[in-house]
This record gives C-alpha cells, sequence and structure tokens, in this order.
C-alpha cells in the first residue's frame, strides 16, 4: 500500500465514511478533491484537473468564497456533497488541522435559496415496505420543515405513481428492497437513491411523530428522520409534526394521467408554460406558488371542502379593489416558510430578518381585507395571528441597512443595547479626536498635505510628503514607515487613541454578533406561529389567484351534484384557449344523464377529438380544486379518479413500445377504475393490425359498460364500432364535425350526436403538405377501397418495354388461370357492406370466402 502523508491519510479516512458523495475537503481557501472523487469532479464540473505528491495524486478545487455555485452544479445533476471542515484553530494544531463533515448536501436535503426553486418545494421521501401490496411513504421538505406520511395499500404501481404526484428529488430506501423496484425509481422516476436501515425516533424528536396513531406510519418517517439526522448533523427544531395524508379523501391521478393532462409541466418540452398550472398561477408569494401546485396535485373529494374554496373564491371575485389591495399588499410578503427553516438551520442573516420584519408589517393589511370581505373571509381574518411582538422586537433592533454579513458589525440598531451603544460612543469619539488632531497638526507644522491615515498592519499613522520632511519640527513625530514618496510617523497620544479605539470597534463587533444570535435563538420559539402564518398566507393566495384567473378568463362557478350526470355548456379547453392568438375557441357541451356512461366519439384527426376529452378532465380539476371553470353552465359529480390514455409515446427506458404502453395505461385505468372514476381513452388499439386493434377496442368497450360503469370519453377512428350503440344502452355516439368543400376539408371542431360520415385521413394528409403526387395516388387507392374494385391495382412505370413484356406475360397466365372460386370470391367480396358488419361478422366472412377457396 502506497504511503500517503498525514494530511491524505486523513483525507482518505474521512472519504470512507461518505463513499457516495463528493468530499469537499477544506484546506485554506478552498475545498479540495483528489483521487476518483477530482477526476469525476473536474468532469462535472468543467474544472482544470491537477495534481500532488509527483502527480500520484489527482486532485482539483474550487474557492470556498463561490463553493455554492459549484455544489449547486453538482446537486442538480443528482449528485451528493459532504462538506468537511477545520473543527480546530490551526495555530493550536499538532499536526494535522483535525477536520470533520459537518453537513451533506443531497437533492432533497438542500437548505441555500440559490440551490432552491422558489417556486417548489423540494421534497426528499421514503418507501418503507411492510408486504408486497402495502408501503408507507415518508415526505419531508427540510426547507420549510414539511413533514407528512401515507400509506398505499394496493402494490407497487400505486407507490410509484404517488411518487409522480410530489417534485421528489431524492429517495431513501432500505438495502432490502427489491432491485427491479431500485431500478424504477432511478431510471423512471430520475431519483438519487440514498439507503438507510435505522428507523427509531430519537426521544427528543418524537414529539413530531405523536400526531400518528399507527406504529407503521412511525416507523415510515423513523427511516427518513434518521437519514435526515446523519446528513445535516444540526438542530432540527424547525421540523412540523407529521401530517397524516389520507390518499382516499384526495381524487387520485396517476401519473400516466398527470403526464398526459399537462398539469404541470407539458409532455414536449418539461416546463411549465403550456401547463394548466401556466395558466391558474397568479399567486403572488413563492409559498403561494408551491401551495397551488400541492392542490393541483391533490384535487378534493368533499364536496364541502370543494364548495367552501368556491365561496371563498367568489368573495374575491365580486369585489375588485379589495382583491387588488390584496394582491399589492401579497406582493411585500416573503418566504415565511423558507425563512423558518433557515432561522432553526442558524444560517439567517440580517437581511433575512429585515424581510421577515417586512413581511409581518403586510399581515395587518392583510387581516383588514379579508375583514371587510364579511362571511366565512371575516371569520378567516379572525384567525390570523399578526406576530407583532415578532415585529416589534426586529423593529426595535435590526438595522434598516445592515450588511450581508452577520461579523462585520452595523446590524444592531443604536440605543437597542446600552453597552454595545457605549463600545460605538467611544469608537465615535475616538475617530473625532483623530480628525481634529490631523487639523491641528496641519495648521502646527504649516503642512497642508499632512494626513492622518489607517491600515491593518500598522494601525493609524500620520504621512508627510517626502517634499514637506523639513517642515516637521525636531522630535516631533517617531517614525513608524518609510515609502518610495512620503514617510508614516506615530506619537505616543495617536497610539493611545488607536487602542481605545480598536478595542471598542472590536468589541462592538464581538458584542453585535452575540446580540444578532440571541435574536435568532429568540426567534426560534416563534417557529411553529411563523409556519402556521406562511400557511394562512399561501391559502390566501392561491385563492386569490383563483379568483383572478378566473375573473380575467370569464370562467364560472360550477356545481358539484350528487347524481352521476354531467352537464356542462359551452365548455373550452382552459389552456389551448390562452395560447390561441388570432383564432377562437370553438366551445362544445358535453351532456351524459345516468342512463350514458360511455361518449364514442368519432371525427378526422385535427378535428379536436382529444381537446374534447381533455378539456372535460381539466374542468373536472379544475372545479374540484376550487377553482372556477371555463363554461357557460356546469354540473358534475365528484370523481374519485382519472383515468387517460392520450397521445402515443414509447418508454424505451423500459423497453416498451408505443402499443404496450398503450395496453398499460389502459389496463391500469381498467382495473383500477370505479363507477365514480372519468376514463379517457384515445384511439385505443391503432398501434396494432386493424382486426387486432378493433377487437380489443370494442372489448375494452364492453368491459367498461357491463364492469365498471365509470363515465367514459372513447374516441376511435374503428368507426365500426358505431354499430355498438344499437347493443350497448349506456354508450352514445357523438362526432366532430367537418365539412369538405372543392376538395378541402374544414374543421368546424364542434360534438355533434351520432357517428362520423368519414374520417378525411387524406384530407390531413395534404394540410401537412405532403407531395402531390402521393396525395393523387392515396385518392386513387380510397377510391379502390370504397367502390366496385375491392382489389388495389399496382402502379407499373413503363420504364422498360422488355420488363414490361415479361410482367405483363405473368399476370396474363394467372388470369387465365383465375378458378370460378376466385370468381365467388370477387363476387361476395363486391356484396359486403363492411359498415354496417360487426367485426366478428367480418372476421366469420372472411373465413368463409378463404375456405372456399381452399378447397
Amino acid at each position: 500500500m502506497a504511503q500517503y502523508t498525514p494530511m491524505i491519510q486523513q483525507y482518505l479516512t474521512i472519504k470512507n465514511n461518505y463513499k457516495d458523495a463528493y468530499l469537499f475537503f477544506r484546506l485554506g481557501d478552498f475545498y479540495e478533491m483528489f483521487f476518483e472523487d477530482a477526476v469525476s469532479a473536474a468532469k462535472e464540473l468543467e474544472i482544470t484537473l491537477t495534481s500532488r505528491d509527483g502527480g500520484e495524486i489527482p486532485m482539483c478545487g474550487v474557492p470556498y468564497h463561490s463553493a455554492s455555485t459549484y455544489i449547486k452544479k453538482l446537486i442538480d445533476k443528482g449528485y451528493k456533497v459532504a462538506i468537511c471542515e477545520q473543527v480546530e484553530d490551526p495555530k493550536e494544531a499538532k499536526g494535522v488541522v483535525k477536520r470533520e463533515v459537518i453537513q451533506v448536501i443531497t437533492p432533497g436535503t438542500v437548505m441555500e435559496g440559490n440551490l432552491l426553486n422558489e417556486e417548489e418545494n423540494n421534497y426528499i421521501a421514503s418507501i418503507t415496505p411492510f408486504s408486497t401490496e402495502h408501503y408507507v411513504i415518508a415526505y419531508n421538505d427540510l426547507s420549510t420543515g414539511e413533514n407528512s406520511v401515507a400509506q398505499v395499500h394496493d402494490g407497487w404501481d400505486s407507490v410509484v405513481s404517488e411518487l409522480f404526484n410530489r417534485p421528489v428529488k431524492e429517495i431513501v430506501i432500505p438495502t432490502v428492497l427489491d432491485e427491479h423496484q431500485v431500478e424504477v425509481l432511478k431510471e423512471q422516476l430520475k431519483l438519487t437513491i440514498s439507503y438507510e436501515d435505522e428507523v427509531d425516533m430519537p426521544e427528543e424528536y418524537r414529539y413530531l411523530t405523536n400526531t400518528l396513531s399507527e406504529n407503521e406510519l412511525k416507523i415510515g418517517f423513523g427511516r427518513l428522520f434518521q437519514y435526515l439526522k446523519k446528513t445535516q448533523m444540526r438542530s432540527l427544531t424547525h421540523l412540523q409534526p407529521v401530517t397524516y395524508i389520507e390518499l382516499n379523501q384526495y381524487m387520485k391521478l396517476d401519473m400516466y394521467s398527470k403526464r398526459n393532462l399537462e398539469l404541470t409541466e407539458t409532455i414536449r418540452n418539461k416546463g411549465k408554460h403550456g401547463s394548466l398550472l401556466w395558466v391558474l398561477d397568479r399567486t403572488v408569494t413563492a409559498m403561494g406558488a408551491r401551495m397551488l401546485k400541492k392542490w393541483l396535485d391533490r384535487p378534493l373529494l368533499s364536496k364541502d371542502a370543494i364548495e367552501a374554496r368556491h365561496r371563498l373564491v367568489e368573495a374575491l371575485m365580486e369585489q375588485f379593489f379589495e382583491r387588488e389591495s390584496l394582491r399589492e399588499a401579497l406582493k411585500e410578503v416573503y418566504d415565511l416558510e423558507r425563512l423558518s427553516g433557515r432561522i432553526a438551520f442558524g444560517n439567517v442573516n440580517a437581511r433575512d430578518m429585515l424581510q421577515l420584519k417586512r413581511s409581518l408589517q403586510q399581515v395587518p393589511r392583510i387581516i383588514d381585507v379579508l375583514y371587510s370581505l364579511d362571511g366565512e373571509w371575516k371569520k378567516f381574518s379572525e384567525s390570523i395571528n399578526p406576530l407583532t411582538d415578532v415585529q416589534a422586537i426586529l423593529e426595535q433592533s435590526i438595522h434598516e441597512e445592515p450588511p450581508m454579513s452577520v461579523k462585520e458589525g452595523g446590524i444592531i440598531k443604536d440605543g437597542f443595547h446600552q453597552t454595545l451603544d457605549q463600545y460605538r460612543l467611544a469608537s465615535k469619539n475616538g475617530k473625532q479626536w483623530i480628525a481634529e488632531l490631523e487639523q491641528q497638526e496641519k495648521q502646527e507644522t504649516g503642512i497642508k498635505s499632512l494626513k492622518i491615515g489607517y491600515n491593518k498592519v500598522f494601525g493609524y499613522y500620520i504621512e508627510v510628503t517626502k517634499a514637506n520632511l523639513h517642515l516637521i519640527p525636531e522630535g516631533r513625530y517617531e517614525r513608524k514607515q518609510t515609502l518610495s514618496n512620503a514617510e508614516r510617523f506615530i506619537t505616543p497620544e495617536l497610539k493611545e487613541k488607536e487602542t481605545l479605539i480598536l478595542e471598542a470597534q472590536e468589541k462592538s463587533v464581538e458584542l453585535e454578533y452575540e446580540i444578532f444570535t440571541d435574536i435568532r435563538e429568540q426567534m426560534k420559539q416563534y417557529i411553529p406561529n411563523l409556519q402556521h402564518l406562511a400557511n394562512q398566507i399561501s391559502q390566501v393566495d392561491v385563492l386569490q389567484s383563483f379568483a383572478e384567473v378566473s375573473d380575467q378568463n370569464q370562467y364560472i362557478k360550477p356545481t358539484f351534484i350528487n347524481s352521476r350526470e354531467i352537464d356542462i355548456v359551452g365548455g373550452r379547453h382552459p389552456v389551448i384557449e390562452k395560447v390561441m392568438k388570432n383564432e377562437t375557441f370553438v366551445p362544445n357541451d358535453v351532456k351524459m344523464d345516468e342512463n350514458n356512461n360511455i361518449l364514442l366519439i368519432t371525427g378526422p384527426n385535427m378535428a379536436g377529438k382529444s381537446t374534447y376529452m381533455r378539456q372535460l378532465a381539466l374542468t373536472v380539476i379544475m372545479g374540484q380544486i376550487g377553482c372556477f371553470v371555463p363554461c357557460e353552465s356546469c354540473e358534475l359529480p365528484v370523481f374519485d379518479q382519472i383515468f387517460t390514455r392520450i397521445g402515443a409515446a414509447d418508454d424505451l427506458v423500459a423497453g416498451q413500445s408505443t402499443f404496450m404502453v398503450e395496453m398499460l395505461e389502459a389496463k391500469h385505468a381498467i382495473t383500477k377504475a370505479t363507477s365514480n372514476s372519468l376514463i379517457l381513452l384515445d384511439e385505443i388499439g391503432r398501434g396494432t393490425s386493424t382486426y387486432d386493434g378493433m377487437s380489443l377496442a370494442q372489448a375494452i368497450v364492453e368491459y367498461i359498460h357491463d364492469h365498471i360503469h365509470a363515465k367514459t370519453l372513447f374516441s376511435t377512428h374503428y368507426h365500426e364500432l358505431t354499430s355498438l350503440e344499437a347493443t350497448l344502452k349506456q354508450l352514445t355516439n357523438v362526432h366532430v364535425k367537418a365539412e369538405e368543400h372543392d376538395g378541402e376539408v374544414v374543421f368546424l371542431h364542434k360534438i355533434q350526436q351520432g357517428p362520423a360520415d368519414k374520417s378525411y385521413g387524406i384530407h390531413v394528409a395534404k394540410l401537412a403538405d405532403l407531395p402531390e403526387a402521393l396525395i393523387d395516388r392515396a385518392y386513387e387507392i380510397l377510391q379502390q377501397f370504397e367502390g366496385e374494385q375491392k382489389v388495389i391495382k399496382p402502379i407499373v412505370k413503363e420504364t422498360s418495354d422488355q420488363q414490361l413484356s415479361f410482367f405483363q406475360e405473368e399476370v396474363n397466365k394467372k388470369t387465365s388461370k383465375r378458378s370460378s372460386a376466385e370468381e365467388y370470391a370477387l363476387n361476395e367480396l363486391k356484396a359486403l357492406n363492411l359498415l354496417e358488419m360487426t367485426p366478428m361478422d367480418a372476421m366469420n366472412m372472411l373465413y368463409a370466402i378463404h375456405k372456399k377457396l381452399k378447397s
């Protein structure tokens, strides 16, 4: 084994305990990395790779003062960083300075503002399996102190969907978790994997889980807490008691539906623009933006809770000026949730305290506006604690323009602390004495350029240029330093005042830091109140956002009824109508009574079938999170789940084709849906052969009709399925209207009763500007299919007389041998009316013809 220096040996010993993290090893003003960490980090951070000990040890480093920039790059890529600091004074060290890891920063545990998205929670989660069907999931947002747990009783797929519903960055799992499950977490959900097997809660933190009744929930959260405790290595007193998420109180949105409906991000660009969140987000605080996203992830199932939100939104919609006043006040409120977390972590500075004070100054304004709205808002306003005592402490203590650092002074106001005022007075008087001394010396020596200066090495000094040295009286000053063009001097009196001034300054700065840390400690006792206030202000912000967007876009309050009926008049797609610039969105009705569970939608591509389906789902979700909805009138039942199969996408990571993804999503809907669910299925069966696809599509429709009874929108290009209306009592045909003028198709985007007459597929291809020869040939083939000739004639180009005569001879030979059986088959095919046949009838007829030809 190679012999390393004591410092490198220390590095290797510490690194051995943090093998899954980059070790930032503090050496002076740099964090250094060695060996494999250095090679990898140099590549990931695009910094220079050097070496030490004769080139044997790879090495790279980043400056201490700008380390957060490099840490962010690593965290954003899913890595972990262990911060290793000197924990003893180098002057007192014997041998190598003692170093320890003081914190492990991971994607799920970042606290610094520049590492966080202010409009999104930064969750770390844990999974604890109790059986193949039963799991406990725990969540924590370290930056806000939020903790929660949920139970999943129906298998691993539901665990994956639940995790997909939240912005989870890191997952903590037991070492015994199945390898396939670990791979899904890593590859499909793109999570950083961490391991923790200890599940006991420390005695001093058990109050966090006192709200939980079941031991399994406490074990589930215990695993997550142990990981937090081991990585953060500091007080976690800002953590809030764990709340239990009763998943059956919220609408279930599986990962497929959330993705297909583009609730929080678009499928194509993975960005907020073009999503439902983009339309609804008129929040003005970071806390409100995060809460809106949480509400969107978990629509309500309680009719009373939904209607309570609607009433609050309605009150704000009716009072424009009050709503504007509320928005103006909220704009001055900083992120109270994350400020609370930073207070607990001990990394707030004086400017953070000013943000807290200015936020609290707005709370009385917010209370007054809400109180003036009467009704439920008045009652809500009376529950808000403005924390005036906290505001008073900060008002009296913190200077209005403090520096960033808490160790430079200039933080505490005059008059707040008597001793501090005395130090400041001594320092101020000393500096005044020096200013007066400078004027006195100028007068007595006659040297107008004489000045008194200060630096950290020599302290205070009298500086005289060499041209004026002859004017100094003999023995007046004591020489201190010679410069190229001047001399510096001191006097006993100046040295005495220097001692007094510097002592006063030093003690003043030290005392200010002590006072500030005392204030910070004092703020910790208010953290639960601050977190509660943050939650209330977040709710106000989301509800005013709903009122704002509803007012601007002419949304109306939906009515939720106890019967299973849908009655939407003039429904619109909230996102598409916002992105349309010069066009007017065509509204559509959706009507499904108690006896109508399935709408079978036919019509051409691009006509708006998918838009019609999506807008119903988005309207339901908007209504059940408490927002108004885009239509003229709306009556809905409360849906427990929404399932969607819209759009085509391969899952190459999982090795699944478009058709397999389609079948898996359809299976998920069919096996999980209830009669209170909403199912949207678009073009099922399109990814396989016509008869396979048609058979599957019909079987799925029949199964939903006979066994599930969920409200279902099923769009298809298989016009043969429209005949199901005659046999399935709960199915109704509708179609998207299109008209043809002079060979051009016009999409009316209007839903009408009955089946579509044709698909207009070639017209769509023409709109896509495919070559004209190709379009002409397509029309020719279509006429052969639809006309008397059912056999497609091949195109033979006359490029060679010899080739043409050869092929023509072969054709003539085959034609001369045509049997009576073939004539029979052609006659039978000509007589068929395919549009009035079921798939099974068609298969039976094809089998009879095939059997005749073989006999």
